[in-house]
């Protein structure tokens, strides 16, 4: 009997999970070629990076790139003079660039006495400046730039300008003086720093090529190199005085 029964039960079937059906294949070729135009500014902005064109830029958020201003070389009517570009006002000094340092800026100070000014060049370098082994080597090479073309890598005045010029025989060159002259060892740092911001007889100025501090520096190497030609007997070491 139990046989009979469970021959008539229904059958039973297992409980699949929803399915959803195929997208339609329009739907899935619209879902392509928005991906692939996604693609495109990547592709546009990726070109512009490396094509160069004469045509303005496209500024989507403009800011300030396009604003109204006057280029140089421009003529206005806002000034009397009808110049865009406006000269230096007399007397300004750039933040930070006052040079009230005559010691550092000039190598002398000037004092009025008797209604006469006098000036006096300082014997010492700036506090400012150290001397150390850096500075020489920067004074070096700052030295063979703009002062061995006369000079001479040596100081004797030497230089290929100079041989140069008296290669020429023109009769119109003055021979750089030599920086072991006692003449010129005598000077005082300052007037050696004076000499290469403001020149000296037919030596022109170089303040305008030289920075203050590579002038200091110049200035220390010069009196190394002096030193290593002039040095005084109780500066030479015993092992070399028999030379």
């Amino acid at each position: 009997m139990s046989q009979t029964t469970q021959s008539n039960l229904p059958p039973t079937t297992a409980v699949k999970p929803p399915r959803l059906g195929r997208l339609p294949f329009w739907l899935v070729g619209i879902a392509i070629v928005a991906a692939v135009a996604s693609w495109l500014p990547l592709v546009l902005i990726a070109r512009g990076r490396v094509v160069h064109s004469n045509e303005p830029a496209v500024m989507f958020m403009q800011d300030m790139y396009a604003q109204p201003k006057y280029r140089e070389q421009q003529a206005t009517e806002l000034f009397k003079d009808g110049r865009a570009m406006r000269p230096r006002v007399e007397g300004t000094v750039p933040h930070g660039m006052l040079d009230d340092d005559d010691h550092y800026f000039r190598g002398w100070t000037a004092t009025v006495s008797n209604g006469k000014t006098e000036v006096s060049f300082f014997d010492k370098f700036p506090p400012r400046v150290n001397v150390t082994d850096a500075l020489l080597k920067r004074g070096q090479e700052r030295f063979g730039i703009y002062c061995a073309a006369c000079h001479g890598l040596d100081g004797y005045g030497n230089g290929p300008v100079n041989a140069r010029a008296k290669e020429l025989k023109q009769g119109t060159w003055t021979p750089p003086s030599s920086l072991h002259d006692a003449t010129v060892r005598g000077r005082s740092v300052g007037h050696i720093y004076n000499t290469i911001s403001v020149g000296i007889r037919n030596m022109p100025a170089y303040g305008g090529q030289i920075p203050a501090a590579d002038r200091w520096a110049i200035v220390a190497y010069v009196r190394a190199l002096q030193l290593s030609q002039n040095a005084p007997e109780n500066l030479v070491p015993q092992d070399n005085k028999a030379h």
